[in-house]
């Protein structure tokens, strides 16, 4: 597995020579850079953690600061780790771009879900509204009765699905195909949506589905521009 951290931009669409439209997400990757290689000696595990976009050092702490040194690098905004079996080559201080990827791979894309507000069951679980007639309640969009399973009433069980903040989670859409990459202008394009709002951090990383790869597809020269 290998991976890379970018900012959604938003969505588009090109063409392909043969007059297909394909919707992509367009996703902005500056060079990442490999904070720290995490081995089964030192650490337990193998893993490559990955930092992306420079804070000054006056935002940041002294260890963040001593951290990033070690690299030759400044600090970071973000860092996330990734177990990355092809990256393991990599060293402290290398970059990483976007030409990790080629057109024609097949990738996960993990991020942060927009951020939905305070949202009823029916929104935010799919919940049913309750009967209408005959005598029912007129509040048909309550929840309901919560503290009736028979076992001890008057006791609510855990994980019970209720009314609450919506969205905002780390959810992955997997299976999407890489469309182009150009690492001089730093961005990828992806087939379909991917999660999360406009400006917001996802991670690019092979999908653990079992085809990794297909054919890649040949774009009019002035549509991906």
């Amino acid at each position: 597995m290998k991976g890379i951290l970018g900012r959604k931009l938003g969505m588009t669409q090109v063409f392909t020579a043969d007059g297909e439209l394909i919707p992509v997400t367009v996703v902005e990757v500056k060079p990442n850079v490999v904070l720290q290689k995490k081995t089964k000696e030192t650490d337990g595990y193998e893993a490559i953690q990955l930092g992306y976009e420079d804070v000054k050092e006056q935002r940041s702490t002294k260890p963040e600061i001593g951290h990033a040194k070690k690299a030759n690098t400044a600090p970071k905004h973000y860092i996330r780790e990734i177990k990355a079996d092809e990256m393991m080559n990599l060293e402290a201080g290398a970059e990483v771009k976007a030409d990790l990827f080629k057109a024609g791979d097949i990738v996960d894309v993990q991020g942060t879900s927009k951020g939905k507000g305070y949202q009823g069951t029916i929104a935010r679980h799919g919940h049913h509204r309750q009967p209408e007639t005959h005598g029912g309640s007129k509040n048909v969009r309550h929840i309901g009765s919560l503290a009736t399973t028979g076992r001890n009433n008057g006791r609510i069980e855990k994980n019970t699905k209720m009314p609450g903040h919506g969205g905002a989670v780390t959810t992955t859409n997997q299976n999407l195909t890489v469309i182009k990459v150009d690492t001089e202008e730093g961005y990828i394009l992806i087939k379909g949506n991917i999660p999360g709002p406009k400006k917001g951090l996802v991670m690019i990383k092979t999908t653990v589905k079992p085809v990794k790869e297909v054919a890649p597809v040949e774009l009019l020269s002035n549509t991906a521009e």
